[in-house]
């Protein structure tokens, strides 16, 4: 998530008490399957991130004339979304809005967080709130070459429990948002109708130049040759089906490995349902 600070102060309202399990359902949200602090952590030279700091923002993506610096979103009241309401992050995670009204933008997957569901960007919003605050004055602003778009919050319902495939797609667009990086995406970072799965991203940072790989079940450039086993220890382990480690930014600390066996399988299904794609 970069959510951006929007005004420096606004009057905090009183919370309702989180429903049972909603916490926990949150913090499997932002801190595994969304894992929100592969961008959001505050990172050190060699881009690894920091203890302690997994929300505390300061790194800064750059994608040709495009530089996005990443927002502190610890509830810090200074530094952080401490000020904001849970109504505020809600619309901040799911339409791309800050409190002053501006336009959040990319690396921010808006057009995929659009589609959480109601109750999960609402266990989101209540375990943000109770993260460690972390102090940490995020230098710059972020600035695109091109019109930062709105995205209106759509289908608010969670996927049908007994549908694979679609709770697949549910975690793999909306909240993990794999697609994010996974997909093809034009010089104003919309996606390429088309192109889900098949054409990743690059990444430059300490560790080099990584292309996100190719997700569809293409047998020569993608994953269809692997088996939900190859895929969970991928996940799991940062283990490739070739026996080769992940790199950055999926590399990043098994942070995976606590996802549900269900929702690995879930995800596998949805990836196999693609067009194979070259």
């Amino acid at each position: 998530m970069a959510f951006g600070l929007g005004l420096a102060a606004m009057a905090a309202e009183p919370q309702a008490q989180p429903a049972p399990g909603q916490l926990e359902r949150g913090r499997y949200l932002v801190e595994i399957v969304g894992h929100c602090a592969n961008c959001h952590a505050s990172r050190g030279p060699d881009g690894a991130p920091l203890p302690g700091r997994g929300l505390a923002g300061g790194w800064v993506i750059e994608e040709g004339p495009m530089r996005a610096v990443v927002p502190n979103i610890t509830p810090d009241r200074e530094t952080g979304i401490g000020n904001w309401t849970e109504a505020q992050i809600i619309r901040a995670i799911r339409e791309g809005k800050r409190p002053d009204g501006s336009n959040i933008g990319w690396p921010m997957p808006i057009d995929f967080y659009s589609r959480i569901s109601d109750a999960d960007v609402a266990a989101m919003a209540a375990y943000l709130r109770t993260v460690p605050p972390v102090r940490n004055a995020v230098q710059g602003r972020s600035t695109y070459p091109f019109p930062v778009p709105a995205h209106p919050a759509v289908a608010n319902v969670p996927p049908p429990a007994d549908n694979p495939v679609a709770r697949g797609a549910y975690l793999a667009g909306p909240i993990a948002h794999c697609l994010d990086c996974h997909s093809g995406r034009g010089p104003d970072m919309r996606l390429i109708p088309g192109r889900e799965g098949a054409q990743g991203l690059s990444f430059t940072g300490p560790w080099g130049t990584v292309v996100a790989r190719n997700l569809t079940p293409s047998t020569t450039t993608g994953i269809g040759n692997w088996t939900l086993a190859q895929f969970t220890r991928a996940l799991r382990e940062e283990i490739g089906a070739d026996g080769r480690p992940l790199m950055p930014p999926m590399g990043r600390g098994r942070v995976w490995a606590a996802m549900t066996d269900q929702d690995i399988a879930d995800l596998f299904a949805y990836f196999r349902s693609l067009p194979p794609l070259d």
